[in-house]
């Protein structure tokens, strides 16, 4: 085990990064064998790594992804965990959280999401998903967003104490997906229906037309911000409407337009 452990620590220091295309892998899931990102093609991925079956934490995440499952489908986004354990494992597990779990009010809650098998740590090594410092077999939770293309777009990690905030996860995919929709950023704390910020100029023509066009906009050059309604989002990035879940917790900050 020490010596399986000491390479994937050495994989780990090869993690991808944003921009990179996600690597290739093909696995046994709970949902039969799938080739990776291959079989995503066209579409987002969550994909998320778990320190193992019957704990916890990874319990209430698993709940949490579920019940947002369609929300992650309407802007077209599938939902893929990974841990160490088997095939024979996650199943066990799944029956049990439909079984034998309550969690915010949810029983008899069925995963549906496919769940892959790495028990000889391959994909983990790939992704850098064990750091021996922090456990000792377990990969930790770790968060890769990829795009329609297959490249990573966003990581998270997260110690496995810590359970992760799926709706943050949501806005960062709605984010990604409005700004390569519309060619701009998102400031902190941005949810859908908030201003925008535009590419700041990059020579300085561009400069000189952002100040002459500066009526609208009282900040320095390479601060302007620009509204666009939850509406056009929609329009360009699912056919369905989005939840308000993520609006719930920031009605107090959120500026009159």
């Amino acid at each position: 085990m020490h010596e399986i452990l000491e390479t994937m620590c050495q994989k780990c220091t090869n993690t991808p990064l944003i921009g990179e295309p996600a690597p290739e892998f093909g696995a046994i899931t709970t949902h039969g064998y799938i080739e990776f990102p291959k079989d995503y093609r066209g579409k987002w991925v969550v994909l998320f790594s778990h320190p193992g079956d019957f704990t916890p934490v990874c319990t209430t995440e698993f709940m949490t992804f579920q019940s947002m499952m369609e929300e992650f489908r309407a802007i077209n986004t599938e939902l893929v965990g990974l841990s160490v354990d088997s095939v024979a494992s996650h199943l066990g597990w799944i029956q049990a959280i439909k079984n034998e779990i309550s969690f915010q009010g949810w029983q008899g809650m069925e995963i549906t999401f496919p769940i892959i098998a790495d028990s000889g740590m391959k994909i983990a090594g790939l992704y850098g998903m064990i750091h021996p410092d922090a456990s000792n077999t377990s990969t930790i939770r770790s968060v890769f967003i990829i795009d329609p293309r297959g490249i990573i777009r966003a990581t998270l990690y997260y110690p496995m104490s810590v359970g992760r905030n799926i709706t943050e996860i949501k806005r960062i995919l709605i984010a990604l997906q409005t700004g390569d929709a519309f060619q701009v950023v998102t400031p902190a704390e941005w949810i859908p229906g908030e201003d925008v910020i535009t590419i700041p100029p990059r020579t300085t023509f561009e400069i000189k037309n952002s100040k002459k066009n500066k009526s609208e906009n009282k900040n320095a050059w390479f601060m302007n911000f620009k509204h666009i309604s939850p509406e056009m989002i929609l329009e360009k990035i699912t056919n369905q409407k989005l939840l308000s879940k993520p609006t719930k917790t920031r009605n107090s900050k959120r500026k009159k337009k």
